[in-house]
């Protein structure tokens, strides 16, 4: 019984690492498609436990981080969670240098239904978007039949990324 206790705990801690070895890969492909590179250095990007009680979204060293080609800055990215009907599902924001979101893509979703918030045609939306935007749902952002839970949500992040990335600006964080 203990080996049998002890073979799903180690399959399960070794497929944790897959999975972030593949999300891993995801955002390395798309840094490399959005800023049209070869290799690319990245710096996690800190900020203290005081400045990130007034921020929309936590900031920690493993979710925002700067993009480096040959030791320039070429923008930044953000990997975050958002909510779907009954579970989470994994995106990526890439922003540019002038902090404008580049592409948003959907790196892990992990539910039977609503799936179509992956599609690159739906996520093109935001990609454009400002720091002192707001985007509205049904508005700058269309919905989804049968994934409205996943579109508001995927809104609702989005737009919590973009008031902190601006109030990191804002006060010359960034």
């Amino acid at each position: 019984m203990k080996k049998i206790i002890l073979i799903a705990v180690l399959m399960l801690i070794t497929s944790g690492f897959t999975v972030s070895k593949k999300i891993e890969a995801i955002i390395n492909k798309e840094i490399k498609t959005v800023f049209n590179i070869e290799s690319y250095s990245k710096t996690n990007f800190v900020v203290s436990d005081e400045m990130n009680k007034t921020l929309p979204l936590k900031i920690t060293g493993d979710n925002f981080c700067k993009v480096f080609n040959k030791e320039k800055l070429i923008g930044y990215y953000f990997v975050g969670q958002a909510y779907g009907k009954a579970d989470y599902f994994d995106f990526i924001v890439i922003f540019d240098t002038d902090l404008i979101v580049a592409k948003v893509s959907v790196l892990v979703y992990r539910e039977d239904h609503g799936g179509e918030v992956g599609s690159k045609r739906w996520l093109k939306q935001f990609t454009g978007a400002t720091t002192d935007k707001t985007l509205i749902y049904q508005d700058d952002i269309v919905g989804i039949s049968g994934a409205t839970i996943s579109v508001k949500s995927m809104t609702n992040e989005v737009n919590k990324l973009l008031k902190t990335v601006n109030i990191l600006h804002t006060k010359n964080q960034l």
